[in-house]
């Protein structure tokens, strides 16, 4: 009998892809597209025509999930409440985190399969010795995604198949559309905030907030008053352009205090910091981490891996870089791999 799975598809080339393998491995495949966001033109999104394309094409059936209200409460409402204080959200995972592998799952159950799959660039396999299934970076490190996959438990990990973590890059899973002459081949890729496609925050945050925060002061390092700023929202931290005001040399936002609603400002060198503490630390390989750990670190998802020291301590994990690292923002997520390796060690939420 074949093993039954749940694919969300969101009608780009990516799942579509996933999709097509997981027929060709044998699977007994379903698709599924996930409503989040009354925003959508209809019910049933342009996103979720084209996945049911595909889901035709392939001769899989198709189903469309409503979890818009899960989607205002674990991502819109927590994107919202970040930012009004002072930090800057991942909305991606916060997304992976509640629906496409705790929602998902459970509709997968529902729909009878064991497991669920995506098209995200990573790799999970299972540790025969320890018995844990562990997360590796794709084979193709430009697209990989296992940054926004830190949080993924063992219980997640060991229903979850990633069939693109294996394709040399983009081109190749392109080359594999066409091949197969999926509906999707050619369609483009999508990289805003789904809820926010024309990347202006602000005027989000305003159609939500009853009252967002008023303009302040920019200050330096030292509390000396600069200048007036336009509301903290309209900020994050390392941003250079689009203050508002000219300083006469680059200025960066070394900080936002919503306390005081000031932003701290530093000439250029000052955005860099040799250490940070996350919050809410998930550990893959092992359950927690009880001493010191080398790892290789990212600290946002465009960035390079640097070398630095993971430490316990009683907020989470306090981390030492071996060299500064630019504009270290709370909020978004610290990912921990192994040195020189594809293996993910885990990762938490930088709070300071």
């Amino acid at each position: 009998m074949k093993q039954k799975v749940v694919i969300g598809m969101s009608g780009g080339v990516d799942s579509s892809v996933a999709a097509a393998v997981l027929r060709e491995q044998g699977y007994d495949v379903i698709g599924v597209t996930m409503h989040l966001w009354d925003g959508e033109d209809s019910p049933i999104s342009s996103a979720a025509e084209d996945a049911k394309k595909v889901a035709d094409f392939l001769n899989i059936p198709h189903y469309v999930l409503d979890f818009r209200d899960a989607f205002s409460q674990y991502v819109v409402d927590y994107f919202s409440k970040e930012y009004l204080r002072g930090r800057t959200p991942n909305p991606c995972i916060a997304c992976n985190r509640f629906l496409k592998f705790d929602a998902m799952l459970q509709a997968a159950k529902e729909l009878g399969a064991d497991k669920i799959a995506t098209g995200h660039y990573a790799k999970v396999i299972k540790d025969e010795t320890t018995g844990r299934h562990l997360l590796y970076r794709a084979s193709s490190w430009e697209k990989d995604q296992t940054y926004v996959l830190y949080h993924l438990t063992q219980e997640q990990l060991s229903h979850t198949l990633m069939p693109l973590g294996d394709f040399a890059d983009k081109d190749a899973v392109r080359a594999k559309a066409k091949e197969l002459k999926l509906p999707t081949a050619h369609k483009p890729d999508s990289m805003e905030i789904c809820f926010i496609p024309d990347k202006d925050y602000a005027s989000f945050l305003k159609q939500r907030v009853d009252a967002l925060p008023p303009e302040g002061e920019f200050v330096d390092i030292n509390g000396n008053v600069l200048g007036t700023h336009k509301g903290l929202v309209h900020y994050t931290i390392g941003q250079r352009k689009g203050l508002g005001i000219a300083f006469g040399k680059p200025m960066f936002v070394l900080s936002i205090d919503p306390k005081n609603n000031q932003i701290v400002l530093g000439e250029k060198g000052t955005e860099f910091a040799p250490s940070l503490i996350a919050e809410n630390p998930n550990f893959i390989p092992f359950e927690t981490l009880s001493a010191p750990m080398l790892a290789d670190i990212k600290v946002r998802y465009s960035a390079k891996p640097a070398r630095g020291t993971v430490i316990p301590c009683e907020h989470g994990v306090r981390v030492e870089f071996d060299t500064p690292q630019r504009a270290i923002t709370p909020g978004q997520a610290v990912v921990f791999y192994q040195p020189d390796g594809d293996l993910v060690l885990g990762g938490a939420t930088i709070c300071r």
